[in-house]
């Protein structure tokens, strides 16, 4: 029920478009920048995100934007960012996820990791058959968003950090086998792609791969 609450929420637009501006970003934002992203009012900006944290979709913190504390420092803002909870409706109810989570703990005591980067190669070479021409940065960004992957382009443009990990639930549960085959699954689909190379570069709250230029290294 609370999945299928969570998409109603966003059945409404301005809530949709504020969700949207809010995990595009890649820092926690407040109120008054929310508003300022979707072209509305503080309040309505306010009363929407609010409804959005109700549904699970958002999560907030408190925090002085200034750095500062004590008197006259002003009273914190409230900031949003994306709820790590992973929302799926389905009528009647499927449970994949404790298929998949079975399968990833038979597959990581058998010690098959090799057959499944192998695998997720294949399935990633399928992936880039199916896109067609895939050529730049830019390119490669805009199918994996499509992905799930939340790719965001990093200050100097050379690589893209991607925000969120599709595979997040079993990666948490079997890191090693999970990550291993999100990079086997990305070296596939850019296999061909000149210039462009995927790498483990796991960070807090970001998926454990960075896809990034690959001139000038030879590592």
């Amino acid at each position: 029920m609370e999945d299928i609450e969570a998409i109603v929420v966003l059945q409404d637009p301005v809530r949709r478009q504020l969700y949207e501006y809010v995990v595009d970003q890649d820092h926690e934002v407040s109120r008054n920048e929310a508003a300022e992203g979707a072209g509305i009012g503080r309040t309505l900006a306010a009363f929407h995100l609010d409804k959005l944290v109700d549904a699970g979709l958002l999560v907030t913190e408190s925090r002085r934007l200034t750095g500062r504390s004590g008197p006259g420092a002003g009273r914190p803002a409230k900031l949003y960012r994306r709820s790590g909870e992973e929302h799926h409706v389905s009528v009647p109810a499927r449970d994949y996820r404790t298929a998949a989570d079975l399968l990833a703990e038979v597959a990581d005591g058998a010690r098959l990791d090799g057959e499944l980067r192998a695998a997720a190669v294949r399935e990633g070479r399928a992936a880039r058959a199916a896109a067609g021409p895939v050529e730049g940065l830019d390119a490669v960004r805009a199918v994996l968003s499509v992905r799930g992957y939340e790719p965001r382009a990093d200050a100097d443009g050379a690589a893209l950090r991607l925000a969120n990990c599709p595979f997040h639930v079993l990666s948490e549960r079997h890191p090693a086998l999970i990550c291993g085959m999100n990079l086997a699954l990305l070296e596939g689909f850019l296999e061909d792609t000149e210039g462009l190379r995927a790498r483990m570069d796991p960070q807090p709250g970001m998926c454990c791969v960075t896809v990034e230029s690959s001139k000038n290294n030879d590592d």
